[in-house]
């Protein structure tokens, strides 16, 4: 059970990052972080497309990868 839940941790983890470099820029800088989750969270700038398929699959591989990461601790 050790042996799969790692193999699929290392799995979930390459696609995590394939999925976060694959994504686009939002803003540049340090005030586009600030504002952007802002603008983000009352709609002036919903993810549509390729974009929003991209927004899923990381927050689901997140999960994921948070999950694996805690199970694969507990079974060591």
């Amino acid at each position: 059970m050790e042996t799969a839940a790692t193999i699929l941790l290392v799995i979930v983890s390459i696609a995590l990052i394939v999925v976060v470099v694959l994504q686009s820029g939002r803003s540049a800088g340090l005030s586009g972080a600030i504002t952007g989750g802002a603008e983000q969270l009352f709609g002036k700038q919903k993810a549509r497309g390729m974009e929003a398929v991209l927004s899923r699959m990381t927050v689901i591989l997140a999960a994921l990868f948070f999950l694996l990461a805690i199970a694969v601790a507990y079974f060591i």
